[in-house]
């Protein structure tokens, strides 16, 4: 499988205490991008989407996350696992490759400020 036929699902988190989120899939990811251009793209990509509520449209996002990887476990947090963030908070400066995406990858888009709020009091509000 070429780079250019791999499929990532951003999950676009606007809330953790509410567990407000939006799935959004990438066709044809180029895993050889840095992850500042991809987080370029998918920021740029949901400004304009079709059916996304402009309150996910307009939210400030600045960091992704895996959450899961094809074929391997998943945690039992709803929105976005709070444990490994030195291995699964993906840097900017590295490849997609380089961080561990992989077909079929699942990644978060939050705001940072709200998960480590949420880090330190894993509450939800619903």
């Amino acid at each position: 499988m070429s780079s250019q036929d791999v499929t990532v699902t951003v999950r676009l988190v606007r809330s953790f205490e509410h567990r407000n989120f939006r799935p959004v899939v990438y066709h044809g990811v180029n895993l050889d991008q840095t992850v500042r251009e991809f987080l370029a793209h998918v920021k740029n990509d949901i400004t304009v989407r079709a059916g996304l509520p402009p309150p996910f449209k307009k939210y400030t996002y600045d960091t992704m996350k895996i959450i899961h990887q094809a074929h391997g476990s998943k945690t039992n947090e709803l929105v976005v696992s709070l444990e490994d963030d030195s291995t699964l908070i993906l840097q900017d400066d590295s490849s997609l490759r380089e961080a561990g995406v992989a077909h079929e990858t699942e990644l978060a888009l939050f705001y940072s400020q709200d998960y480590k709020t949420y880090q330190a009091n894993p509450i939800s509000a619903w």
